[in-house]
């Protein structure tokens, strides 16, 4: 599906998912394949590559031109990358990412529809570093007032994760925890993704817009820590709340 960037969402204080798939802003670990979101209007769906999540391709932020991710079809780290922390040689001493040198993607889960896998690309030549997990919220695109949108409920963590040159960071976030298809957020048609919810690295105007299919249930989001693969990136969410 699209990702699309556009103005802040949020005037409030407080996801690039590998085609394996606003901060004081906005809103804001089982690899299994992914499957694409049901496809509206507003979204063109990318085929799921088996044991992978279905990706959608994010716009550069600041020349609009489109940006592909690599392919990681068993849904865990690049090679090479480390399986706990995606960080290599020397990524402690890295610098914040730069969105210039990001891809944000994310895709619903196969078998877990209400689970959103986020992954946020490195296409830069260095690594960088991103916060603990990304700054996201849920709502309505079409809303006059945003103060209103949904934000999940994280897992505990604040150190930043690096993100080696080539390599993707990982985040799940569960819109429906429960399964309840009664009493979930009318009208919620847009999943707000900032990449580095630190609003000192990475301003709201860099927030990426993914669009949610019709019918989508939210109630009482949670979200995991960005992790260097989608197993490890669904186990932290489990941990959200707890």
């Amino acid at each position: 599906m699209s990702v699309r960037h556009r103005r802040p969402l949020l005037a409030c204080a407080v996801l690039v998912v590998g085609a394996g798939l606003g901060s004081t802003a906005c809103g804001p670990d089982n690899a299994d394949p992914a499957a694409a979101p049901t496809a509206g209007a507003t979204v063109a769906a990318t085929p799921p590559t088996a044991g992978a999540p279905a990706s959608a391709t994010a716009s550069h932020p600041a020349t609009g031109a489109p940006q592909t991710p690599g392919a990681n079809p068993s849904g865990g780290p690049a090679s090479g990358g480390t399986a706990s922390g995606g960080a290599g040689a020397g990524s402690a001493a890295a610098r914040p990412c730069d969105i210039k040198n990001l891809t944000v993607q994310a895709a619903a889960r196969a078998g877990a529809p209400h689970q959103w896998v986020i992954e946020v690309r490195n296409t830069g030549a260095a690594a960088c570093t991103l916060s603990s997990s990304p700054g996201v919220d849920l709502g309505d695109s079409a809303a006059a007032d945003r103060s209103r949108n949904i934000k999940p409920v994280l897992a505990s963590g604040t150190a930043r994760f690096p993100v080696p040159a080539g390599r993707s960071a990982y985040a799940v976030i569960d819109l429906d925890p429960s399964g309840a298809t009664t009493g979930t957020a009318p009208g919620v048609n847009e999943l707000n993704v900032l990449a580095d919810q630190d609003d000192a690295n990475m301003p709201l105007a860099d927030t990426s817009n993914v669009p949610l299919p019709g019918g989508v249930h939210v109630l009482n989001p949670r979200m995991g820590l960005y992790r260097a693969d989608v197993a490890q990136a669904v186990a932290s969410m489990t941990t959200a709340g707890k």
